[in-house]
């Protein structure tokens, strides 16, 4: 019963598709003036990624999960003299964070695995460059989209408490 739809009438598929393509035909075009209008962007886009730069410790897991390596670390160690400690400590100092966004395929893992907040999507989508090799964006233009990045969605009242919350309240309970 090749060509027959379950309620036996020969053609009945065909019939639907050609419905759908009038429909369609008939129906008046909506086309977004991109350049001129700035399109309305759904809540929490994902356009680029920023830096906050005085959250990474230079980790760099976000460079290792990176299934693509194109986020490129650099840095050096720092002694930190603290008084009464019997010897100096020492801590990374990030000298360089760049991201190539011609090889980034915006899964978004780099930000998942920042365990310290650094890393941020940003809506800002309009970073087109004439040459390719100008998609390498180094620490300072990464850092230029923190402004732009949403703040978090609130908390759901019904929802449980943070566990940074829950333990501030158990402190203030006990001071």
């Amino acid at each position: 019963m090749c060509g027959m739809s379950e309620g036996g009438i020969p053609g009945a598929g065909l019939a639907k598709g050609l419905a759908v393509t009038l429909k369609t035909m008939v129906r008046r075009s909506v086309t977004q003036q991109y350049p001129d209008v700035a399109p309305d962007l759904p809540p929490r886009s994902r356009g680029v990624i920023a830096l906050l730069e005085e959250n990474c410790t230079v980790c760099m897991l976000c460079a290792r999960e990176c299934p693509d390596w194109c986020i490129y670390i650099d840095s050096h160690k720092e002694e930190v003299i603290v008084p009464g400690a019997a010897r100096a400590r020492q801590r990374n100092v990030l000298d360089r964070f760049a991201i190539d966004f011609s090889l980034c395929m915006y899964c978004g893992i780099c930000i998942e695995a920042c365990p310290f907040d650094a890393l941020y999507w940003s809506p800002e989508f309009e970073y087109a460059e004439y040459d390719i090799r100008n998609l390498l964006h180094e620490k300072e233009h990464l850092a230029e989209w923190m402004p732009t990045v949403p703040p978090p969605p609130a908390h759901d009242h019904r929802g449980e408490p943070a566990k940074e919350e829950q333990a501030a309240a158990k402190r203030a309970e006990v001071a």
